[in-house]
């Protein structure tokens, strides 16, 4: 048994549980910091404090769009879906680079109109207090999102946390707003750093699209994944070569195939038999993986190349 599903057998929970169960938490964590930000930016006045205000109305839309979009992706392969729903998850991780973009615009709006009537901020003790709070929770949220996102491959998991990971330095900006805009008057402090936190919400819908895109796009998995599959491939003594190996995810789910050399002269019974004990071979190492393989002849591929010339 893989020490993935160990882990999971302890906690008793199956990766998809672990994944709707992370972006429950995620909604739950901000739409408590959209009531304390929103109070907070109420009292302070503040363009920086409203752009953390903004980025947690954003996080929690998404966060409830993520969460049915996981639930999507999740459900069974069926007679018109054959390779299942998995992709939901990278159209949704589109979306909210979009949403993150049309923030960032705003913000540097309102940035603009601040600069050119600064003022000092009041409250600010408050909306230190709540910046301080939300530091916290996220840090705490995004250490779980990681966790789910490592051990499930769950690209959704993985968006939400970019953006949440993002949140704690545009908080610490936020903090540092507050205390330069109020207690040393400092009144540009804080539509330069409204203009950092709108930097912050680009960065990570740039880092989204990206992830998305290349799950859309079919990207193949990491070299380094991609050199396992073939170690633990030709680690079979009957398996004399490997070719054509193509790999792909799609929301929880990584897809493999490639062609294997077996001696020419076996049966097709025992050539099945290879095969089906190199996928086994492959799923122990990644449960998350659907495996097709190809059997071929050794030196197959050396006679239909010599035959093309």
């Amino acid at each position: 048994m893989s020490q993935e599903q160990q882990y999971h057998d302890h906690l008793g929970l199956e990766p998809g549980k672990r994944v709707r169960g992370t972006a429950l938490l995620a909604i739950a964590t901000a739409a408590l910091m959209i009531v304390m930000k929103g109070i907070a930016w109420v009292l302070t006045g503040s363009t920086s404090m409203l752009g953390a205000f903004l980025d947690s109305l954003m996080d929690l839309s998404l966060s409830v769009m993520n969460f049915f979009a996981i639930r999507h992706a999740q459900t069974p392969a069926d007679a018109e879906h054959r390779f299942g729903h998995g992709k939901a998850e990278a159209l949704a991780a589109l979306v909210q680079g979009a949403m993150l973009s049309l923030a960032a615009v705003f913000l540097v709006y309102e940035a603009v109109e601040a600069f050119m009537n600064p003022r000092l901020l009041s409250e600010t003790n408050i909306g230190i207090g709540v910046i301080l709070i939300s530091i916290v929770l996220t840090f705490g949220l995004v250490q779980a999102q990681k966790r789910t996102a490592r051990e499930t491959n769950s690209i959704a998991i993985e968006a939400d946390s970019a953006h949440y990971e993002g949140d704690i330095y545009l908080n610490l900006g936020v903090l540092a707003a507050l205390i330069l805009s109020g207690p040393l008057g400092i009144a540009y402090a804080d539509p330069v750093v409204a203009v950092l936190v709108a930097l912050v919400l680009a960065n990570s819908a740039r880092q989204i699209f990206t992830s998305a895109g290349n799950q859309l796009m079919d990207r193949e998995l990491d070299d380094e994944t991609r050199a396992q599959i073939k170690d633990l491939i030709l680690s079979h003594p009957q398996v004399r070569g490997l070719h054509d190996l193509r790999t792909r995810q799609a929301g929880l789910s990584r897809f493999v195939q490639c062609h294997i050399e077996l001696d020419g002269n076996i049966s097709l019974n025992t050539a099945h038999q290879i095969s089906d004990a190199v996928e086994e071979n492959v799923m122990a190492k990644f449960p998350d993986m659907e495996v097709l393989i190809h059997q071929d002849p050794s030196g197959h591929e050396q006679l239909t190349e010599l035959e093309k010339s």
